[in-house]
């Protein structure tokens, strides 16, 4: 497991390139973490389940390729239902946040 630096903290915390951001089907653009977090508190449960169900996982392909956060994305992967990806997102947001303090 790597250590999480402060730096790096900072880096998965900010915003994306704007050609990265995640683009939800509901027609939000997601550019961090927080947005991510807060599209999941207020998604429709059959936008959650567009992008994350038997057959793809895009929440967790987006933050491990382009946040760089492999231990949420494995969380986000074995999320069933989006309160528990809300969940995720929101606890990795608090331990992040805890780093760069």
């Amino acid at each position: 497991m790597v250590a999480i630096s402060k730096q790096i903290a900072k880096d998965r915390l900010a915003n994306v390139a704007e050609e990265k951001r995640f683009w939800c089907n509901d027609g939000r653009y997601l550019s961090n973490l927080e947005e991510l977090k807060t599209a999941l508190d207020s998604m429709a449960d059959e936008t959650y389940l567009f992008h994350a169900n038997e057959t793809k996982s895009d929440f967790a392909k987006w933050v491990d390729e382009v946040i760089g956060d492999d231990k949420l994305a494995k969380d986000l992967k074995k999320s069933a239902t989006r309160p528990w990806a809300a969940k995720a997102v929101a606890d990795r947001i608090k331990f992040l946040k805890s780093k760069t303090g």
